[in-house]
């Protein structure tokens, strides 16, 4: 079942363009990584969780790209915007070849299984 995503013919149209463009400067950045990289690994300052996908990653010798954004104390707005895109309520949110596939709790089960350098071709 597809996650419910509230559609346009839903929202006025003379709010439209302010919910597009809601806190998008963090999520086109974020989009951008993920063109770019194989691995994209988003976080937060003093979450422990983005720091140990990052060690999980680099045990395997998996190259990523690393964006972190804020702390608890701020930029939890513009977090939000990224939470609101993907679905994923928490951080670190890893995608690979493009694809959200969770948090720390996954990488490391994707790992595990050997699933996640499949995943990488």
């Amino acid at each position: 079942m597809p996650r419910p995503i509230l559609d346009d013919d839903h929202v006025h149209p003379a709010i439209r363009s302010k919910v597009a463009g809601h806190q998008q400067a963090m999520v086109q950045e974020v989009m951008g990584a993920i063109r770019a990289n194989d691995v994209v690994v988003v976080g937060m300052a003093m979450n422990p969780f983005p720091k140990k996908a990052r060690a999980a990653l680099e045990q395997a010798g998996l190259p990523f790209k690393y964006l972190e954004y804020g702390s608890y104390f701020n930029t939890w707005r513009e977090r939000n915007a990224l939470k609101m895109w993907t679905g994923w309520p928490t951080f670190p949110m890893v995608f690979v070849k493009g694809t959200l596939v969770g948090g720390f709790s996954e990488v490391q089960a994707l790992l595990q299984s050997g699933e996640l350098k499949r995943l990488l071709g």
